[in-house]
Order: structure tokens, then C-alpha cells, then sequence
């Protein structure tokens, strides 16, 4: 039952993702990705910096600093920049190409041979996808999908990055996000006003969609990902990352109205699909494993994540270093 809660718990969070593109399409003023981003992240960051009262020491200020930019800092700039540009479903299925970037940055970075089944999965997937975007109703935004496209890759830089660094002993996943979203709102800020000038005007309903991206969106939604890491398998966590496309397209069609032309639905269909089928059934591990009949699958997936890199959550189960960070 323990399980079964944190999963639930951890859908929470790519399915709020999913609300992003209807948020800044409905709510937000327009045209103002790198405004948005910045208030999406930094608020957010000193928040949970706050609620740390953690920082990072030696070394993982510079980690802390890069992971920010990869996964923050870069990546909330070029999502809403593809949210302002493309239809929210569309947008979204465009990051459903994140499990073929982050097969082969971990063949590089994390020294994790792909499987054949793994490569398959990840082409099916690419070639969903384009039927989502090359077949659509009306030429796509080229600026739209460029910018989808390389949200995803910078996303998915950030996440095996953080596979191979792990995090420092003593800290818990509420220090680690604040960390990322202080560093990455930090990077915006400047950016933001270079290019786009002085805040714009709020209304309420801009402040109310404001306040959503930043705490439910943002903050609970980051911290409980980064939890049912520490708590449930690689493979677990990474099934529930369809749910964010799938959210967005469901409420571009019901509350948007969206159209979504039969080409494009197959194409959803075969990406998620393909997405799916590479995390249903996680890799058997390496054959020295096989001299211990007696080892459990359980035991296998875990050592089959070390090899690949250190999990996010190594740490979560073990208690807390009495170190200065710690306190």
C-alpha cells in the first residue's frame, strides 16, 4: 500500500506538467517565454530553499550550478517558448523523443550499452512523433518545434547528469530541486530582461496563472518527482513520464478545443505506445549476476540502476549525515 501511494503521488507531478501549455496559452501575457520561466523557477527555488535550509558546499555549487542550467535554467525558456508556439498536445508529444536522448547521452556519460529493444522503442517513438508534427492539420511552427525539441534534449542532459552525480550525502530531494530552481531562475533573470525588457502588466488572472506554474507546477510537482525517485525504481518512475503529453493533449482537445486529425492520433498512439513498452519490462542484468540463483528480481533492477549510474535517490533511505549541510 506503501507503494502504491508514492506512484500515485509521483503521477502527480508529470500530469501537472501537462497543464503547462494550456496555462500559458490561456492565462499568461504573450510572448514572454523567458519572463514566464523566471517566474516559474526562481520563486519557486527560494521557496524550497527556504524550506531546506540546505546549500551546497565544495564541488556542488559548480554541479548544482550546471544541472540548474540544463534542467532549469534553459529548459523552462525553450518550453514556453515551443508553449507559446504550438498547440499544447502537439507541444507536448514533441518531448516524447526524451527517452532516445537519454539512451545515448548514457551510452556516453554513463558508459550504458542500449539494448536493441530500447533503440527500437525510442525510433518508434521519433516516428510517432512526426506524424504528430509533419502530418498535422496546417504547417507546425518550425520555431515551435525546434524549441519543443530542444527542451527535451536539454532535459534529458539534466537527468543523466544527475544519474551520474547522484547528490551529496545528507541532503534529500527538497534541497536538491531548490538548489536547480535558485540556480536556474538566477541564469533567466538577466536573460529575461535583456531581451524582453522591463515585467510586463499583471492582471489577476495572470497572477493566479503565475502562482500555479510556481507552486503546484513547480514546487510540490518537482519535489514529489524527485521523492518517488529516491523511493521507487528507475523503470517506475519513468513509466509515469507519458502522463505529462497525455494530460496536455487531453486538455487541449476537452478544454481548449484543440482538433486533433486521425494521422495525429496515431501518431500519439504509436509514441506513447513505444514510450511505454521501453519501461513495462526493465533490462534483465548483467550475466555475473546469474551465480546467485537466489537474488530477486527486486535486487537485480537495483543493481542494474548502480551500474547505469548513481540514482537520484541513493540516499533517500539512508539516515542523514550529521554533516554542517545536514543541519
Amino acid at each position: 500500500m506503501k507503494r502504491s501511494a508514492t506512484v500515485l503521488l509521483t503521477a502527480l507531478a508529470p500530469v501537472s506538467w501537462g497543464t503547462t501549455y494550456a496555462v500559458t496559452s490561456e492565462f499568461l501575457p504573450p510572448d514572454r517565454p523567458l519572463f514566464t520561466g523566471l517566474m516559474r523557477a526562481l520563486p519557486a527555488g527560494l521557496l524550497l530553499l527556504a524550506l531546506g535550509r540546505v546549500l551546497p558546499r565544495g564541488m556542488w555549487w559548480g554541479k548544482a550550478a550546471a544541472l540548474g542550467a540544463l534542467n532549469i535554467g534553459a529548459f523552462f525558456p525553450l518550453l514556453f517558448l515551443a508553449a507559446y508556439r504550438l498547440p499544447g498536445g502537439m507541444a507536448a508529444i514533441v518531448s516524447s523523443v526524451g527517452p532516445l536522448f537519454v539512451v545515448g547521452l548514457s551510452a556516453v556519460l554513463l558508459r550504458q550499452r542500449p539494448t536493441a529493444r530500447t533503440l527500437l522503442t525510442g525510433v518508434a517513438a521519433v516516428f510517432g512523433v512526426s506524424l504528430v508534427v509533419l502530418k498535422a492539420a496546417g504547417a507546425p511552427d518550425a520555431l515551435g518545434v525546434v524549441a519543443a525539441l530542444a527542451s527535451t534534449a536539454s532535459m534529458s542532459a539534466g537527468t543523466v547528469l544527475t544519474k551520474k552525480w547522484g547528490r551529496p550525502e545528507g541532503v534529500g530531494p527538497l534541497a536538491l530541486t531548490g538548489w536547480q530552481l535558485t540556480a536556474g531562475g538566477l541564469l533567466i533573470a538577466p536573460l529575461a530582461l535583456l531581451v524582453e525588457g522591463a515585467p510586463p502588466a499583471l492582471d489577476g488572472r495572470a497572477l493566479g496563472g503565475y502562482l500555479y506554474l510556481a507552486l503546484a507546477n513547480t514546487a510540490v510537482s518537482y519535489w514529489l518527482w524527485f521523492r518517488g525517485i529516491g523511493r521507487l525504481s528507475a523503470t517506475q518512475v519513468t513509466f509515469l513520464a507519458p502522463l505529462s503529453p497525455l494530460t496536455a493533449a487531453v486538455v487541449g482537445w476537452a478544454a481548449l478545443g484543440q482538433a486533433l486529425t486521425p494521422v495525429q492520433l496515431t501518431g500519439m498512439t504509436l509514441a506513447f505506445a513505444a514510450t511505454v513498452a521501453g519501461q513495462l519490462r526493465p533490462e534483465r542484468p548483467a550475466v555475473r549476476t546469474a551465480s546467485r540463483p537466489s537474488e530477486t528480481s527486486e535486487t537485480s533492477e537495483t543493481r542494474e540502476e548502480l551500474d547505469c549510474g548513481e540514482d537520484l535517490g541513493a540516499a533517500a533511505d539512508r539516515p542523514p549525515a550529521r554533516t554542517a549541510a545536514g543541519r
